[in-house]
């Protein structure tokens, strides 16, 4: 035992049989079916409504994966950092897509310019503004902090991603409320 955290210096067996890394691939693929079925029943125009669903759907899971798994590493502070990088690096990725699906017309462009009302004297849409630009300075801090060698650094990573599931959810959501028919 070394700090704290138990280590196991076992080698796997040689025989043993690995589990097929293809069938991961099975819940998302069904994931993705339901998710596309559920844009098509929303309504058209329909490859727009499946580009933000999906577009969505990566980038809340990404953000909440990055969350999740920066809380996990507050109870085993032993776990490298490469997998938080990732799912950090997949927000980073996915944002740009999300923001862009959400803009395409008609979208949050035409709330930002008066053509569709959110009811709030476009207050709404400057909420979404706010929130979309939030959410991808939070990821280029999370970043950054993850550079910093000290544990004290993956916890305010954690900290930033909490925040960044809070915006990330802005940008999604207020913009399927204001655009909703």
């Amino acid at each position: 035992m070394a700090g704290g955290i138990e280590r196991r210096d076992d080698a796997p067996e040689e025989t043993a049989a690995e589990f097929p890394p293809a069938l991961d691939l099975v819940a998302p693929l069904v994931g993705a079916v339901g998710l596309i079925a559920a844009a098509v029943a929303d309504g058209g125009p329909h490859p727009l409504a499946i580009a933000r669903t999906l577009a969505g759907a990566a980038f809340l899971g990404a953000v909440s994966d990055a969350m999740l798994l920066g809380h996990w590493y507050l109870v085993q502070p032993g776990l490298g950092r490469a997998p938080l990088n990732q799912l950090v690096n997949a927000v980073a990725i996915t944002w740009p897509v999300e923001v862009a699906t959400l803009l395409w017309p008609t979208g949050m462009a035409q709330v930002l310019d008066g053509t569709v009302d959110d009811k709030w004297q476009g207050t709404l849409g400057w909420f979404w503004v706010a929130c979309a630009v939030t959410s991808i300075a939070l990821t280029f801090v999370t970043k950054a902090a993850l550079r910093e060698r000290a544990y004290s650094a993956v916890m305010a990573a954690t900290g930033l991603l909490y925040l960044a599931i809070l915006t990330a959810f802005g940008t999604d959501l207020v913009a399927r409320a204001v655009l909703a028919r």
